[in-house]
Protein backbone atom coordinates (compact mmCIF):
# COMPACT_ATOMS: atom_id res chain seq x y z
CA UNK A 1 0.00 0.00 0.00
CA UNK A 2 1.14 3.23 -1.07
CA UNK A 3 1.29 6.06 1.67
CA UNK A 4 -1.38 7.91 -0.36
CA UNK A 5 -3.15 5.08 -0.04
CA UNK A 6 -2.67 4.73 3.69
CA UNK A 7 -3.61 8.53 4.57
CA UNK A 8 -6.64 7.96 2.64
CA UNK A 9 -7.91 4.78 4.68
CA UNK A 10 -7.01 6.67 7.79
CA UNK A 11 -9.37 9.73 6.58
CA UNK A 12 -12.18 7.01 5.81
CA UNK A 13 -11.34 5.43 9.30
CA UNK A 14 -11.78 8.32 11.26
CA UNK A 15 -14.64 9.37 9.82
CA UNK A 16 -16.88 6.05 9.55
CA UNK A 17 -16.25 5.32 13.33
CA UNK A 18 -17.10 1.85 12.53
CA UNK A 19 -20.69 2.08 11.79
CA UNK A 20 -23.15 1.02 8.94
CA UNK A 21 -25.21 3.77 7.10
CA UNK A 22 -28.25 4.95 8.69
CA UNK A 23 -30.90 2.38 7.83
CA UNK A 24 -28.90 -0.26 6.94
CA UNK A 25 -28.49 -3.32 8.95
CA UNK A 26 -26.16 -6.20 9.16
CA UNK A 27 -27.32 -9.79 8.57
CA UNK A 28 -28.00 -11.83 11.82
CA UNK A 29 -27.03 -15.28 11.93
CA UNK A 30 -24.04 -14.44 10.92
CA UNK A 31 -21.02 -17.59 11.40
CA UNK A 32 -18.02 -15.95 11.28
CA UNK A 33 -16.55 -19.26 10.56
CA UNK A 34 -18.33 -20.03 7.55
CA UNK A 35 -17.53 -16.64 6.22
CA UNK A 36 -13.29 -17.66 6.41
CA UNK A 37 -11.95 -18.28 3.34
CA UNK A 38 -11.38 -16.66 -0.15
CA UNK A 39 -13.87 -13.96 -1.84
CA UNK A 40 -13.87 -12.37 -5.18
CA UNK A 41 -14.76 -8.64 -5.51
CA UNK A 42 -16.77 -8.94 -8.17
CA UNK A 43 -18.36 -4.83 -7.62
CA UNK A 44 -17.73 -1.73 -5.83
CA UNK A 45 -18.29 1.70 -5.67
CA UNK A 46 -15.07 3.68 -6.75
CA UNK A 47 -12.28 4.01 -4.42
CA UNK A 48 -8.49 5.51 -4.71
CA UNK A 49 -7.24 2.43 -3.11
CA UNK A 50 -8.85 0.13 -5.61
CA UNK A 51 -8.65 1.91 -8.88
CA UNK A 52 -6.98 0.36 -11.48
CA UNK A 53 -6.83 -2.65 -9.78
CA UNK A 54 -8.43 -6.12 -11.58
CA UNK A 55 -8.48 -9.20 -9.80
CA UNK A 56 -9.46 -8.21 -6.69
CA UNK A 57 -9.79 -10.05 -3.77
CA UNK A 58 -10.18 -11.10 -0.19
CA UNK A 59 -8.75 -13.50 2.05
CA UNK A 60 -10.10 -14.08 5.51
CA UNK A 61 -8.72 -15.99 8.17
CA UNK A 62 -9.17 -16.79 12.18
CA UNK A 63 -7.43 -14.86 14.66
CA UNK A 64 -6.39 -16.42 17.93
CA UNK A 65 -8.03 -13.33 19.86
CA UNK A 66 -11.06 -14.02 18.29
CA UNK A 67 -10.62 -12.08 15.39
CA UNK A 68 -9.87 -12.06 11.56
CA UNK A 69 -6.74 -11.65 9.73
CA UNK A 70 -7.37 -9.88 6.45
CA UNK A 71 -5.51 -9.99 2.80
CA UNK A 72 -7.02 -7.87 0.27
CA UNK A 73 -5.30 -8.34 -3.23
CA UNK A 74 -5.28 -6.62 -6.60
CA UNK A 75 -3.84 -6.84 -9.62
CA UNK A 76 -2.59 -3.24 -10.76
CA UNK A 77 -1.96 -3.98 -15.10
CA UNK A 78 -0.19 -1.36 -15.50
CA UNK A 79 2.70 -2.10 -13.06
CA UNK A 80 2.21 -5.52 -13.96
CA UNK A 81 2.62 -6.29 -10.27
CA UNK A 82 0.06 -7.30 -7.57
CA UNK A 83 -0.45 -5.59 -4.67
CA UNK A 84 -1.61 -6.39 -1.32
CA UNK A 85 -2.83 -4.72 2.05
CA UNK A 86 -2.83 -6.85 5.20
CA UNK A 87 -5.38 -5.71 7.92
CA UNK A 88 -7.71 -7.18 10.84
CA UNK A 89 -10.88 -6.98 11.50
CA UNK A 90 -12.77 -7.19 14.66
CA UNK A 91 -16.52 -7.67 15.96
CA UNK A 92 -18.31 -4.25 16.78
CA UNK A 93 -20.98 -6.36 19.02
CA UNK A 94 -22.56 -9.53 19.05
CA UNK A 95 -20.33 -12.34 16.83
CA UNK A 96 -24.10 -13.36 15.11
CA UNK A 97 -23.91 -10.22 13.86
CA UNK A 98 -22.19 -9.45 10.43
CA UNK A 99 -20.92 -5.78 11.96
CA UNK A 100 -17.13 -5.85 11.85
CA UNK A 101 -14.48 -2.59 11.85
CA UNK A 102 -11.06 -3.30 10.11
CA UNK A 103 -8.42 -1.94 10.29
CA UNK A 104 -5.26 -1.81 7.59
CA UNK A 105 -2.91 0.28 9.59
CA UNK A 106 -2.89 1.57 13.40
CA UNK A 107 -4.86 1.71 15.90
CA UNK A 108 -8.01 3.29 13.02
CA UNK A 109 -10.73 1.42 12.26
CA UNK A 110 -13.26 1.25 9.78
CA UNK A 111 -16.79 -0.33 9.52
CA UNK A 112 -17.66 -3.37 7.60
CA UNK A 113 -21.27 -4.68 7.25
CA UNK A 114 -22.25 -7.54 5.62
CA UNK A 115 -25.75 -6.63 4.72
CA UNK A 116 -26.69 -9.21 2.71
CA UNK A 117 -25.25 -12.82 2.44
CA UNK A 118 -26.83 -16.16 0.73
CA UNK A 119 -27.62 -19.33 3.41
CA UNK A 120 -24.25 -21.12 1.40
CA UNK A 121 -22.61 -18.14 2.08
CA UNK A 122 -21.25 -17.86 -1.24
CA UNK A 123 -22.30 -14.39 -2.35
CA UNK A 124 -22.52 -11.17 -0.24
CA UNK A 125 -23.13 -7.89 -0.20
CA UNK A 126 -20.92 -5.35 2.14
CA UNK A 127 -21.31 -1.69 2.99
CA UNK A 128 -18.99 0.38 4.88
CA UNK A 129 -19.49 3.29 7.15
CA UNK A 130 -21.32 5.54 4.77
CA UNK A 131 -23.25 4.85 1.59
CA UNK A 132 -19.85 5.53 -0.47
CA UNK A 133 -18.55 2.26 0.26
CA UNK A 134 -20.41 -0.85 -1.10
CA UNK A 135 -18.51 -4.08 -2.31
CA UNK A 136 -20.24 -7.61 -3.96
CA UNK A 137 -18.02 -10.12 -2.93
CA UNK A 138 -18.51 -13.86 -4.44
CA UNK A 139 -16.80 -17.09 -3.74
CA UNK A 140 -16.30 -17.82 -7.36
CA UNK A 141 -15.26 -14.63 -9.86
CA UNK A 142 -18.28 -15.03 -11.99
CA UNK A 143 -21.52 -15.90 -10.07
CA UNK A 144 -24.63 -16.11 -11.67
CA UNK A 145 -25.75 -13.27 -13.74
CA UNK A 146 -28.81 -13.51 -11.59
CA UNK A 147 -27.71 -13.18 -8.08
CA UNK A 148 -25.72 -10.73 -8.73
CA UNK A 149 -28.95 -8.20 -9.60
CA UNK A 150 -30.51 -9.41 -6.70
CA UNK A 151 -27.76 -7.69 -4.72
CA UNK A 152 -27.74 -4.61 -7.33
CA UNK A 153 -31.46 -4.14 -6.45
CA UNK A 154 -31.04 -4.97 -2.81
CA UNK A 155 -28.38 -2.29 -2.60
CA UNK A 156 -30.47 0.32 -4.43
CA UNK A 157 -33.10 -0.26 -2.39
CA UNK A 158 -31.06 0.62 0.43
CA UNK A 159 -29.67 4.21 -1.02
CA UNK A 160 -26.70 3.10 -2.58
CA UNK A 161 -25.37 4.42 -5.67
CA UNK A 162 -25.61 1.28 -7.65
CA UNK A 163 -25.33 2.86 -11.51
CA UNK A 164 -21.62 3.78 -10.11
CA UNK A 165 -20.34 0.15 -9.74
CA UNK A 166 -17.21 -0.89 -11.02
CA UNK A 167 -17.55 -4.78 -11.94
CA UNK A 168 -14.05 -6.07 -11.83
CA UNK A 169 -11.96 -7.92 -14.40
CA UNK A 170 -10.92 -11.49 -13.09
CA UNK A 171 -9.62 -12.26 -16.69
CA UNK A 172 -5.87 -12.39 -17.25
Amino acid sequence: MTIRSLAWVACVVLAGCGQAPDGVQPVTGFDAARYLGTWYEVARLDHSFERGLSRITATYSARDDGGIDVLNRGYDSQKGEWRDARGRARFVGPRDVGALEVSFFGPFYGGYNVIDLDEAYSIALVAGPTRSYLWILSRQPDPAREEIERLVARARDLGFDTDALIYVDHEG
